[in-house]
């Protein structure tokens, strides 16, 4: 059949073909990046990059809480195309990733094609037209053949449900959008939570305070971090050795994946590693509070030197009494007592598990992504989903694990073997069948299953409150990978013929 019957038009170049595939991304993070650097190499350069906030850069643009840093040694922290000799220790600090994705973003070219300060409000599949109409805060609406959600999962910064929230006088700020222009000297502090944010940011603020109270629910392991300064010696061997950045990623990457298998012998290992390193806090009744009575690796792995020696300052309280309420002047406690601050900070992370629900999303037929995902995300590969053609997920349900990096750039290569596919075949749209992406997550949630340590019981936010796993991958890195490379054709129902719109 003539493969351009759809139109009645003479064939076109294949470059011309590609040129016309009008492309969305939202977000301007790593994951959004990498797709757009990924689209250029293959000839895609008709793609627009919506990004909310003033630059790119993503989470390490938007955070900037004080001692905030990579928990991945930097050189897998890094994309492998654009490896980094320079990196001034083993866990970069935030100014120096954002730095490192600005460079990448000027580098390879993306910057015209990046809409700053532009947040993509909804989104919605024209059946008639086989195109996403995309509504914009700008009031705009953009018309694209495909759309690439890469706002991932550190999207919505997640405030804390506690009666009297509202009523605290004091300054008030959530660890994600740190309030750089108020200092904390001398003043009482509350913190609410106690897990990967705080542990980076406390032991810059506590020996600056009158007083900190930190408010945990539940406390964290958190292992002894190797993270040694590079001297000036060391980066200038590595600067004029082109293969010592892949050696030092290779090294990481596996150390990374036995990490992640959570073998028996190595969470035992973990754990007393952690319960050594809490051995810094001297008062007894304090490191009890904060050794967690669940197993190592149930809840995020967390990384400090510093964080223990913050509880042997006099002024340091850990209290886990359970939050009343908040009080107009402080936090009043379950147990009766009301401590009285002048700041408040919410250590509370963010809505990890609503991915593309973060945005009002409607496919096939009417179908809300509210609706395809009621009981949970979920998605074939975590790329992709049934009932929403033509759009693809970047860090999307069920891939969290080894360096998010590494795992995005396999997710993007196999977005863009699927547009080639399209390419080549003529194809209008592509939408994964239900049954596939039904299958894939019911083997996908039977392994999880099988990993013990993420489901006795303790309190996490990878789990629904239908208690299924929607962030974790089961799969080490080499795993994902083969997945992701792997041909799968029919996994696809698709339509012919160019989208009728232009």
């Amino acid at each position: 059949m003539d493969r351009n019957f759809h139109n009645g038009s003479p064939p076109m170049s294949s470059a011309a073909r590609k040129s016309d595939r009008r492309i969305g991304i939202i977000g301007g993070g790593p994951g959004g990046l990498c797709t757009a650097i990924k689209l250029k190499e293959a000839g895609y350069e008709n793609f627009t990059i919506f990004e909310r906030s003033k630059g790119v850069g993503g989470t390490w643009n938007t955070n900037r809480y004080p001692g905030l840093a990579c928990d991945v040694p930097t050189h897998l922290y890094s994309f492998s195309f654009e490896l980094n000799p320079s990196w001034t220790r083993e866990y970069a600090p935030q100014p120096e990733i954002l730095t490192y994705m600005e460079q990448v973003a000027h580098k390879y070219g993306l910057m015209p094609h990046v809409r700053l300060e532009t947040a993509v409000k909804s989104a919605y599949w024209d059946e008639e037209c086989t195109v996403w109409r995309v509504v914009l805060s700008t009031g705009e609406t953009e018309t694209f053949d495909i759309l690439v959600s890469a706002i991932g999962m550190f999207n919505e910064r997640n405030w804390p449900d506690i009666p009297g929230l509202q009523s605290f006088q004091g300054t008030k700020f959530h660890s994600g959008e740190w309030n750089e222009e108020h200092s904390l000297e001398n003043e009482a502090v509350g913190v609410i939570g106690n897990a990967a944010s705080a542990v980076q940011f406390l032991p810059r603020i506590a020996a600056k305070t009158k007083q900190l109270y930190v408010f945990q629910r539940t406390p964290s392991w958190v292992l002894p971090k190797d993270d040694p300064i590079f001297d000036e010696e060391t980066l200038a061997a590595r600067q004029a050795d082109p293969l010592a950045p892949r050696k030092l990623r290779m090294k990481v990457y596996r150390d990374i994946e036995k990490l992640v298998e959570y073998l028996p012998e190595d969470v035992a290992a973990n754990t007393q590693a952690c319960l050594e390193n809490l051995m810094v806090v001297k008062n007894p009744e304090t490191r009890r509070k904060l050794t967690p009575d669940y197993s190592w690796g149930c809840q995020r792995p967390l990384f400090s030197n510093e964080f223990y020696p913050v509880f042997n300052l006099p002024q340091v309280e850990v209290v886990d009494a359970g939050i009343e309420r908040v009080t107009p002047q402080g936090i009043l406690t379950r147990d009766g007592v009301e401590r009285k601050f002048n700041t408040l900070i919410c250590a509370t992370g963010y809505s990890v598990r609503k991915y593309l629900t973060a945005i009002d999303v409607t496919g096939r037929k009417g179908l809300h992504i509210n609706d395809a995902w009621k009981h949970g995300a979920e998605a074939y590969l975590g790329i992709t989903t049934s009932g929403f053609p033509n759009l693809f997920m970047i860090y999307g349900p069920n891939t969290n694990n080894g360096s998010i990096l590494f795992m995005l750039e396999c997710q993007v290569a196999y977005i863009v073997r699927r547009l080639e596919w399209m390419h080549d075949n003529d194809l209008a749209w592509i939408d994964v069948k239900r049954d596939i992406e039904k299958r894939y997550n019911e083997e996908l949630q039977a392994e999880i299953r099988r990993n013990h340590i993420w489901t006795e019981g303790c309190r996490n936010y990878y789990h629904t409150d239908e208690g299924r796993n929607v962030t974790q991958c089961p799969y080490g890195m080499n795993e994902y990978r083969a997945r992701t490379m792997a041909p799968d054709p029919d996994a696809f129902h698709y339509q012919h013929g160019a989208p009728l719109s232009r």
